[in-house]
């Protein structure tokens, strides 16, 4: 057995494992999502991803454009948040932003009786209205982003839709797929009752680490 302490090195093997093991299950992933799909699995060790992520054409290099130009990242979460890689932001001169705490967005939220992810993308909306927004917890912030883009309030530079759970996740995820088909709107979506903060994180990560190459 090889011990692995360095963290490039623990990296750089499991991406080896997992591509080995998707070539045993006779899985050939894109080119253009291909390390997208490596790391939402190395994230989550789940293999399901490499069947469950759907993606428009283009999406991926229309991502790393729009982290190159610096367009903002937006998260339901502030777990996801955290785990958007702040070097590789700063790198690219890329902010990140969550509003799921904003006392503000909590006011909007017990005054219409709405979520506070409904009264945070509101505020995506206002602030944001051509951002990437990663999704990965909320269902309520998909539906509400679809209401949002059908009246010309948001053109997102791109869509991660991967919120996890059961009321209301697949549905939303359909919805927002279809509509980004629909305005030509790039979209990673994770179909199906899987997902979370940290595989939306993980994208984010993916597109990240291309726009601006790591030294590891």
């Amino acid at each position: 057995m090889t011990v692995y302490t360095a963290p490039g090195d623990i990296e750089r093997e499991s991406m080896r494992i997992i591509s080995a093991q998707l070539e045993e299950m006779g899985i050939t992933l894109p080119l253009e999502c291909r390390e997208v799909v490596l790391r939402a699995i190395h994230t989550t060790a789940d293999f399901d991803y490499a069947k469950n992520l759907v993606f428009t054409p283009g999406v991926a290099e229309a991502g790393i454009q729009a982290l190159k130009r610096g367009v903002p990242i937006v998260t339901d979460t502030n777990m996801a948040l955290s785990g958007i890689n702040r070097a590789a932001c700063s790198r690219l001169g890329v902010e990140r932003y969550c509003y799921m705490a904003d006392p503000q967005v909590a006011q909007q939220a017990a005054e219409t009786g709405s979520t506070r992810a409904v009264a945070a993308v509101d505020r995506w909306a206002a602030e944001h209205p051509q951002g990437i927004f990663a999704v990965g917890n909320a269902p309520t912030a998909l539906l509400r982003m679809a209401e949002l883009i059908k009246s010309g309030r948001l053109r997102p530079a791109l869509v991660i839709a991967v919120p996890v759970g059961f009321v209301n996740v697949v549905e939303s995820k359909e919805e927002i797929l279809h509509l980004c088909r629909e305005k030509n709107i790039p979209i990673i979506a994770a179909m199906g009752r899987k997902g979370g903060s940290t595989v939306a994180a993980a994208i984010c990560n993916a597109l990240l680490y291309q726009a601006s190459p790591r030294q590891m």
